[in-house]
């Protein structure tokens, strides 16, 4: 039988946002008042999200695939363009890349901070490379200073993932105000949720109303009035889009959710740090301090796992923790280990062997404003119940 010493009582979900009756209130308003659809609280959502993070314009849609997709779409990436990016990403962050039918190049990360490598970027470019897509790692913002300057130096368009980085900085300027375009996560477990749903923000005005005319099928701009009180419009369209749009619910639980979002950076602030205090006697490879000067989103909370220190697999330990009621991620099993990406470009783990590194070992504790340090204390005794074992 298995030693399940520290057994949690209830599954501790992973992931779980913190939610309650203000957003439940705010969705019902909008159910009520019979506009569910893209509208007004789409409209606001946007002016709110961009003022936050400072940028001109900002598009409102239903994922950050969506986003990503958008603006390489828009920005005009072909068949032959090469777009470098980071292996250690979730599968959206690539997937796009090949959707608009370029090259996804990828060069390997930084062994701290997972982060990708500004070197190897200058190594990576050639006259083919269009783009380059920065992903801004568990609230970690990239070395936006190198990655901006190659960028302008080779003529690249940047286009950021800022996913897990809302609240982020680097030497004090926001993540998301350094790239052509960039693009946010809304998912159920980000800092900020709408369940699903996703952001573009840019500065370029005339891209911005291409990437919402494309974002609602192609549409004239403003095509959702249709159906408002001042009369019914006929739209146009111009050109074939997608359907990518954000519903007023959604957008009202965002901006309940982005009312909120510093303090709920500052719980996770606090519970980022009792982690690091709990575990520091443990075998693990925690993680690395942030940046002075900049400021970490604190989306994900990673610890290293390897036999070689800690007796036992990652994979071996998630099974463990999910035996002890604790709930627990990969963030990420690499795009280069992925059999499409692998097997297409000939990839193999030593080509990338941070990448690798990280993707071998990566996982990821339980970590939201919802969550109290009595919570953590069951992850951490069942993480020592599962070494013991």
């Amino acid at each position: 039988m298995p030693d399940l010493k520290g057994k949690r009582e209830s599954f501790l979900v992973f992931g779980a946002p913190a939610v309650g009756l203000e957003e439940a209130d705010a969705v019902r308003q909008v159910i009520l008042g019979g506009w569910m659809g893209t509208g007004p609280k789409s409209k606001e959502f946007e002016d709110r999200f961009k003022a936050y993070v400072g940028r001109e314009h900002a598009v409102a849609v239903n994922s950050c695939t969506a986003a990503l997709f958008l603006s390489l779409h828009a920005l005009g990436l072909r068949p032959g363009d090469e777009v470098i990016t980071t292996p250690l990403t979730f599968a959206a962050t690539v997937n796009v890349i090949e959707h608009v039918g370029a090259t996804p190049v990828f060069v390997d990360v930084d062994r701290s901070t997972g982060l990708i490598d500004p070197d190897l970027v200058r190594r990576a470019v050639t006259p083919r490379t269009k783009a380059l897509v920065p992903v801004h790692l568990y609230g970690r913002t990239c070395d936006m200073g190198a990655l901006g300057a190659l960028a302008e130096e080779h003529g690249l368009v940047l286009v950021e993932d800022c996913a897990h980085s809302i609240e982020s900085t680097f030497n004090g300027q926001r993540a998301g105000t350094f790239g052509k375009v960039a693009c946010y996560s809304f998912y159920v477990t980000k800092n900020v949720t709408t369940v699903e749903g996703g952001m573009l923000l840019t500065d370029d005005a005339e891209l911005a109303v291409r990437l919402k005319r494309l974002a609602l099928h192609g549409m004239s701009a403003d095509a959702w009035a249709r159906f408002s009180d001042q009369g019914y419009r006929h739209y146009q369209v111009v050109e074939p889009g997608f359907k990518f749009n954000m519903t007023d619910i959604q957008a009202a639980m965002g901006l309940v959710q982005l009312g909120k979002v510093d303090a709920m950076l500052q719980k996770r602030e606090e519970l980022w740090g009792y982690y690091d205090r709990c575990l520091a006697d443990l075998p693990f490879e925690l993680p690395a301090a942030a940046e002075r000067g900049s400021r970490h989103a604190r989306h994900l909370y990673t610890i290293l796992v390897g036999e070689d220190r800690a007796g036992l697999s990652r994979d071996r330990m998630l099974v463990e923790l999910q035996q002890r009621n604790i709930g627990a991620g990969v963030h990420y099993l690499g795009q280069h280990l992925q059999p499409y990406y692998r097997d297409k470009y000939g990839l193999l783990p030593e080509h990338f062997p941070n990448a690798t590194y990280h993707s071998l070992r990566t996982l990821s504790l339980p970590l939201s404003a919802r969550l109290t340090e009595r919570d953590l204390d069951d992850v951490v005794l069942a993480l020592r119940s599962a070494l013991n074992a």
